[in-house]
């Protein structure tokens, strides 16, 4: 029944293609498409679907003969290491198409299951194998952003996998992108419950890590739509050099793809400041110029999103680069050729040599081995190969190449971006008054945090006074007795949380934690 759907799945039904999508899809579960028990979400929109599409091997017809679909006479187009070993080192290198490689994925807290579900079932082994992954190799890098979940498994990591965390934080394999409690919504929340989140997040970060750790960079994917708080406020004034989102209205974006590789060149009186899927944010107009960011819709596959041309998360025999040429299944000159159309495509809509594939989606890298395997192998044959180059990344040293290019003008933008539309009959709007009584517990326990913290320092009252202490709490951060409420409406912020996407029980987990806080 349509009550049993969050909000943002209940569109015109899309039976056949959703039935093909859950035979290719497999076992995932709780996902940006799929329900607790692994099914395709019935009734998500296509629009909806497109967000965390990602491209796979056959998308497109290879641009010459393969060896490996001929008789594969004489020895294969790419030598296999002897060794077995892959050269993953790698950066930007000038006149050559640049392909960031950032993997990460995009962990709810809360939306099809509860923050502790998902932890619990999901986030947890994304987290745990991502350590194992990033140590095997010092080139490999990962992004993440949800403090929240960050902190649950350091709650429950032994000594030595602290440690190994610290070191990968340290030598900046593991990069801390965004760094709130959640990725919270930036149309309900009040400003103030977004600072408080994203302090709180950053606290922990710099508690465990030191400053080193400190978020760069904003990384808002997944909201649905984005104010100018957010890039002055949360983004420019908050030390943020970048802020990139999956979801982009479509007329905006389909103008921009069309435009292509243009830039505001004075001396090209053809060329538009509109071309690419970024520019720079102004979202102040009092602070001017201070307040700018570098912001932009990632590419996706050419229609936005917060996936990319590749995905080998899963069993997809068939989405795996087989490299050894006495298998029976060698696909890799097939991977090689399909990378470097891929990246000349977009390359044609990207301002600079510069590109971001963003390498992950909802909940992956749960069995991190799958991605890293496979794109330890493509970075050492697409370099091998030359037409493009390829090498580990993160939305940090994405920004500050593209800074360094001073060829391109972009445009200042001052406006906001909201509403959303995918279409043009579906606004992201309804979810502004959805869940009501939610969006009232949280505003209300956001006054009622800030009158708790006032009375806490004017009476300089201390946790051990208190009569009657939380006991189902958020992870620990401070030492106030002020720290689980801070913690659980923190976390009721996030976009599938107070915007009131969510499923029903969800919901309650919110209101019962606030309400226990």
């Amino acid at each position: 029944p349509v009550a049993e759907l969050p909000i943002r799945a209940q569109h015109p039904r899309m039976g056949r293609a959703l039935l093909c999508l859950a035979a290719t899809l497999g076992t995932a579960r709780a996902n940006g498409r799929h329900d607790a028990k692994g099914h395709v979400i019935e009734g998500l929109a296509p629009e909806e679907l497109a967000v965390s599409d990602s491209g796979k091997l056959g998308d497109r017809p290879p641009s010459y003969d393969l060896w490996s679909q001929g008789d594969r006479q004489g020895p294969a187009p790419y030598p296999y290491p002897k060794d077995r070993k892959y050269i993953t080192k790698g950066g930007p290198k000038e006149g050559m198409i640049n392909v960031h490689l950032v993997p990460h994925t995009h962990d709810d807290t809360g939306w099809q299951v509860t923050v502790d579900q998902y932890f619990e079932q999901e986030v947890y082994y994304v987290i745990d194998t991502v350590a194992q992954q990033l140590a095997e190799d010092p080139n490999r890098k990962f992004i993440y952003v949800e403090t929240a979940f960050f902190a649950r498994w350091w709650d429950n990591a032994d000594d030595a996998k602290r440690d190994r965390m610290r070191k990968l934080v340290k030598q900046k394999q593991l990069e801390f992108i965004n760094g709130g409690w959640c990725m919270h919504d930036e149309a309900s929340p009040l400003w103030t419950a977004m600072v408080d989140q994203t302090t709180r997040g950053h606290q922990f970060l710099k508690k465990q890590f030191g400053e080193g750790a400190n978020p760069k960079g904003t990384w808002q994917i997944d909201p649905f739509g984005h104010s100018n708080t957010q890039a002055w406020l949360l983004g420019a004034e908050a030390g943020m050099e970048s802020l990139f989102w999956g979801r982009m209205d479509y007329q905006d974006r389909n103008m921009r793809y069309d435009l292509g590789q243009k830039s505001a060149n004075a001396s090209h009186p053809k060329n538009s400041p509109t071309g690419g899927f970024e520019w720079v944010w102004r979202g102040s107009k009092s602070l001017g110029a201070s307040a700018d960011v570098f912001a932009g819709d990632l590419y996706g596959t050419g229609a936005g999103g917060y996936s990319t041309w590749i995905n080998f998360d899963g069993g997809d025999g068939t989405q795996q680069v087989n490299d050894d040429p006495h298998r029976h299944d060698y696909n890799l000159d097939y991977w090689v050729d399909t990378f470097v159309q891929d990246a000349q495509e977009q390359a044609a809509h990207t301002l600079t040599d510069h590109q971001l594939w963003a390498c992950g989606t909802d909940f992956q890298y749960q069995n991190a081995d799958q991605w890293f395997r496979n794109l330890d192998k493509l970075v050492h044959y697409i370099n091998l190969n030359g037409s493009v180059n390829a090498f580990y990344s993160t939305p940090t040293i994405y920004t500050e190449w593209k800074n360094k290019n001073k060829s391109v003008t972009y445009e200042i933008r001052t406006d906001d971006i909201m509403p959303l539309a995918d279409n043009a009959h579906n606004y992201w709007s309804g979810y502004f008054t959805s869940r009501p009584a939610l969006k009232r517990q949280v505003r209300y326990a956001t006054n009622f945090l800030a009158a708790a913290r006032l009375l806490e320092v004017a009476t300089n009252t201390t946790a051990a006074e208190v009569d009657h202490p939380t006991e189902l709490r958020e992870p620990v951060v401070g030492d106030s007795w002020t720290d689980s409420l801070e913690g659980t409406v923190g976390v009721a912020t996030h976009h599938d949380g107070m915007s009131g996407t969510e499923r029903q029980d969800v919901t309650d987990d919110y209101e019962q934690r606030i309400a226990e806080s």
